[in-house]
């Protein structure tokens, strides 16, 4: 967003938490979004979903409509999402509450805290073993100091992002937009040779089911990852500005690096076995192998800086997120608490997890079933209603909201059960269970050629969509209808 403060106005914690943001304080144009969206998804990780998604057993072209369906798709739900924050002032897990209640919302709160702690720390370990992977083609060691150093050196540059808050954020972004991409460029163009695209092409066609599963890791590993924290920026924004502007430049500046990356990264992936291959063990080092050795450097800074674009983004909203499950302490404080957690995770990715992507795949799927259940239930109750959140109700759970409606609660769990069971992660030992609807429905069980589709994510979301849909519509009306409230207290 644009930095609107006065000039040489010191940086300081944002003291904001889970209140709501003042119309003084409210400033900018919807345009003003697709700095923060862009800054945190130019990231080179977009290269390796080449590879993840030819890894699905599809051709170049099957993998870039995935791409480009899943990926434009999954940024437009963030986009909406983006929308009920400038209708309520709030974060997107306290706007939840006018769906779930304001205690029943602690139930995706802890869902959305998980699903962005995941990602900050699966982020700080790829530029951990990224700037390792570096270092040992240099010749100045990769080994267990240089991953240490690095570790220190990219969590600290997340958690003071997350701990300071709005203003450092969207300096930072603005800074890594700059950088990155242009750094970005010149890798396309020193790696342009390694492109042949008669092996791309004579890459075979796969079926319908792995175009599906390849469809929705795209939506997962992109918008479907943000829609939780949609609402966190957009918040500041005037209550006039334009909302198809804001799903507009939320979707432009989340969507438009990652498909520009994916298109280059398929016909690296598709170029190369044994790159495609090696993305899966390191999926941002595996890229520096192709690089001349006096790139390694700026690669090395435009690998990390990407990806702590994208981690401060995340420590940020999973503060929030950690409040609005109930814990009791600043903004500033939940940040710190998260940034703790994220480095015991990176810990573990970069000196004792053997198979990355078998992992990471694991992790979006079960979490995305439901985060995907949460978006259709919070996309079909914005669409239900045409007037702007009553703010002090937000937190009361004597308000319009209430406190544990059954409705959502139940909607939830049952659109997670039902995706749990169309969803499969066989690389991941501790996820096995899953997939356990897949033999009673016909779909020919945990080994049958609808395994790896993971239906499980849309049938989440359109269960939650069209349950709310159909079954919410008099207790918005409801709601809408009630006399306003006292005066807001955080809760």
């Amino acid at each position: 967003m644009a930095d609107t403060r006065e000039p040489g106005r010191q940086l300081q914690v944002e003291t904001h938490g889970l209140d709501v943001i003042g119309d003084a304080e409210r400033k900018g144009t919807s345009r003003t979004l697709f700095w923060p969206w862009f800054g945190a998804n130019v990231s080179v990780l977009g290269l390796s979903y080449g590879a993840f998604a030819l890894g699905f057993g599809i051709s170049f072209w099957q993998a870039l409509a995935a791409g480009v369906i899943g990926i434009i798709a999954s940024f437009l739900l963030c986009g909406f999402i983006a929308v009920a924050g400038k209708r309520g002032s709030a974060p997107t897990m306290v706007l939840s509450r006018a769906a779930y209640g304001v205690r029943g919302n602690r139930l995706p709160s802890v869902v959305s805290w998980v699903l962005t702690v995941g990602w900050e720390t699966v982020l700080i370990a790829l530029a951990t073993m990224a700037t390792a992977t570096v270092f040992t083609r240099l010749g100045w060691g990769g080994g267990t100091e240089t991953k240490v150093v690095a570790l220190v050196v990219v969590c600290a540059l997340t958690v003071a992002g997350g701990v300071m808050g709005f203003d450092l954020i969207m300096r930072l972004q603005t800074v890594i937009t700059v950088v990155t991409g242009v750094l970005t460029v010149v890798y396309v163009v020193l790696v342009a040779d390694h492109i042949h695209w008669a092996t791309v092409s004579a890459i075979p066609s796969g079926s319908a089911q792995e175009f599906i599963g390849a469809l929705v890791f795209m939506m997962t590993g992109f918008g479907l990852g943000w829609v939780n924290a949609a609402a966190d920026y957009s918040r500041y924004l005037p209550r006039t500005s334009s909302s198809r502007g804001v799903i507009g430049w939320t979707a432009f500046g989340g969507s438009v690096a990652p498909l520009l990356l994916l298109v280059f990264g398929l016909l690296l992936a598709g170029s190369s076995a044994t790159l495609n291959k090696a993305v899966a063990a390191d999926p941002i080092g595996a890229l520096t192998t192709i690089l001349p050795t006096w790139f390694l450097v700026p690669f090395a800074v435009v690998a990390v800086l990407g990806l702590v674009g994208g981690a401060v983004l995340d420590i940020y909203s999973s503060g929030l997120a950690l409040l609005s499950a109930g814990l009791p302490v600043p903004r500033y404080l939940a940040a710190l608490v998260d940034g703790v957690l994220m480095i015991a995770g990176s810990i573990y990715i970069v000196f004792f997890a053997d198979d990355f992507l078998g992992q990471f795949m694991g992790f979006l799927t079960t979490l995305g079933v439901p985060i995907a259940a949460w978006c259709g239930i919070m996309l079909a109750d914005l669409a239900l209603r045409r007037r702007d959140y009553d703010e002090a109700d937000l937190y009361r759970p004597a308000g319009r909201y209430g406190d544990l409606p059954p409705l959502p609660l139940l909607l939830t769990l049952a659109a997670t059960a039902l995706g749990w069971g169309l969803v499969t992660n066989t690389a991941a030992s501790w996820l096995t269970w899953q997939g356990y609807l897949l033999g009673p429905l016909g779909l020919g069980g945990k080994s049958g050629a609808w395994a790896y589709a993971n239906l499980g994510v849309l049938a989440a979301l359109a269960l939650g969509f069209l349950g709310t849909l159909l079954l919410a519509r008099g207790r918005v009306h409801a709601q809408e209808t009630e006399t306003s409230g006292a005066p807001a207290t955080l809760a």
